[in-house]
């Protein structure tokens, strides 16, 4: 068990394995001879204090981080397994997320759900990445060093994963020979490649490159787009 410390306390994370992943691996193949092993580590519902605690939760939100160790999962670099979120009560548009690397580098495969675009946002240490309402996404491990990430999410929602289960994966896969397309996605659009938002964009949203984004959870209604996106619709213009 690989235990994080996080506010002076230790937290055992929730571990996926290559099993539990099996119906979206590129190479199965090798996935067939493969032994089950750790692929990556999700601490959740973190916080460095009892009152950022009850901040989050008189917020809604959440506090998590992903660590990814470098690993090839035959042909294909180490993935998440990939999800959507649901609708909140009422609402018309799903949940956001947003992201920040902590640690390494980072692709973040984002879709939506009927593949009418698909973008991987490249993002390193200190890089912020904003899932917009009613996308997908996929994140990978496309280096050799151990990727290191945290969200902030609604916290009264559970991930929708088997759209991706049924499709075999994403609209891609990133192999040691680059992005391919999923044959079963041909409905898919072609792929845009994009870097991490800039400060520009950032500052929208009250963050910039390289200062972490916890603090913001104490600054009350900052966060209020990850609960209830349709409040400000045009925040998440031009994120992707």
């Amino acid at each position: 068990m690989r235990e994080l410390e996080f506010g002076s306390k230790l937290k055992e994370p929730d571990i996926r394995r290559l099993y539990d992943m099996s119906d979206v691996i590129f190479d199965q193949e090798w996935l067939a001879s493969a032994q089950n092993f750790e692929l990556y580590y999700m601490y959740r519902d973190l916080y460095l204090t009892r009152a950022d605690r009850d901040r989050l939760l008189d917020q809604g939100l959440r506090y998590d981080i992903t660590v990814i160790p470098p690993a090839m999962l035959g042909r294909e670099y180490i993935k998440t397994a990939g999800h959507y979120h649901p609708l909140p009560p009422g609402g018309s548009v799903s949940y956001p997320e947003i992201y920040e690397v902590l640690e390494g580098e980072a692709l973040y495969l984002l879709q939506k759900q009927d593949l009418s675009y698909v973008v991987a946002v490249n993002a390193s240490s200190g890089d912020k990445v904003l899932v917009p309402p009613d996308y997908g996404h996929i994140t990978i491990n496309r280096s050799n060093k151990t990727l290191k990430m945290a969200n902030f999410v609604a916290r009264e929602f559970s991930s929708l994963y088997e759209p991706y289960r049924q499709k075999g994966g994403g609209a891609y896969f990133f192999t040691k020979d680059g992005f391919v397309k999923n044959q079963r996605c041909p409905e898919a659009a072609e792929l845009i490649r994009v870097d991490a938002p800039d400060n520009g964009l950032l500052r929208r949203l009250g963050m910039a490159k390289g200062r972490e984004m916890y603090p913001l959870l104490r600054e009350p209604g900052r966060l209020d787009y990850l609960v209830n996106p349709e409040l400000d619709l045009g925040l998440f213009e031009g994120f992707i």
